[in-house]
């Protein structure tokens, strides 16, 4: 099939890795502008296109495609289907209607369950035991379209939304090959609104951990904001301290205080967390054991 592939960042490239594969014809790529990055601002290229380059794909960086000039590129294209994954970019109706076969997207939740920019992260952070990917038909409405495949996998109990992302990129991969070998089969199901909930973009302040919070809570919350925006917690000594992987315990004190001499775990608003892996600014990322060890803390108020 003749397909124009959407999609911006590492959650997409095993889609389009996944199309050429099963022998589609990829008529062009579609991703977002190069984005300055590092110190330098240096210009980096999303990993799609990084993807694409290396099958020599056309590629394509619209602003928007609102404008004339992108929807005639894609007219030219003369797409069957287009897929978009994660592609950060609405798609008017314009285009929608453009290709015979339509436009079908492939979402990291199981719809109507979390739509919008940041389903991963939404259902980790909300202690979601499950979760998977949703194949559907793209409408005008923010992930509100019919139904094609859907795939669930467990969440695991200490797996961070970055580890997840790369589970869900291969089932995506895989749930959109099933779908297009049976698209003509395939009855689409209309969406429960009755069910849906919705997972907005992550703010940096996000990461800002309360630990008069229940340790499970909290728990959810730092896996949900790893890698991105990160897990923070203040220091008593005004030092920041970059939380990467925490463990739920039952030991009980004063939230903010630091209960064993050897373990980082700390108390919460009910129960406490051991933090397995941490980061001081500036500092490499270490072990909680080797923190204390390193920082001769002793138990007593931390944060």
């Amino acid at each position: 099939m003749r397909i124009v592939f959407m999609g911006t960042p590492d959650f997409a490239a095993p889609s389009l890795r996944r199309l050429v594969e099963d022998g589609h014809e990829i008529a062009g790529v579609f991703t977002q502008p190069d984005r300055p990055k590092g110190r330098g601002y240096r210009l980096v290229p999303p990993p799609v296109k990084e993807l694409a380059n290396e099958y020599s794909f056309d590629v394509f960086q619209p602003k928007g495609l609102k404008n004339p000039e992108a929807q005639g590129i894609l007219e030219e294209l003369r797409p069957e289907l287009i897929v978009v994954v994660a592609y950060g970019r609405i798609l008017p109706k314009a285009v929608l209607d453009l290709p015979a076969r339509g436009c079908i997207n492939v979402h990291g939740s199981l719809l109507p369950k979390f739509r919008g920019a940041a389903p991963i992260q939404r259902a980790v952070m909300g202690g979601e035991t499950v979760t998977g990917v949703t194949t559907m038909f793209m409408a005008e409405g923010l992930d509100t379209g019919d139904m094609l495949l859907r795939r669930e996998t467990p969440i695991g109990e200490n797996e961070t939304a970055g580890e997840l992302f790369e589970r869900l990129a291969l089932l995506g991969a895989d749930c959109l090959s099933e779908t297009i070998r049976r698209l003509d089969e395939i009855v689409p199901q209309k969406q429960d609104e009755a069910l849906a909930t919705q997972a907005p973009p992550l703010r940096k302040e996000e990461g800002e951990v309360d630990w008069n919070r229940p340790a499970p809570e909290l728990g959810c919350q730092i896996r949900g904001v790893t890698p991105w925006p990160a897990a923070t917690a203040r220091l008593l000594d005004g030092r920041t301290l970059k939380i990467h992987r925490v463990k739920v315990t039952d030991f009980t004190g004063k939230p903010g205080e630091l209960l064993d001499p050897k373990r980082l775990i700390v108390a919460a608003g009910e129960g406490s967390l051991e933090l397995l892996e941490v980061q001081m600014e500036g500092a490499k990322r270490i072990t909680g054991a080797e923190l204390i060890r390193g920082q001769r803390l002793t138990p007593g108020k931390l944060f």
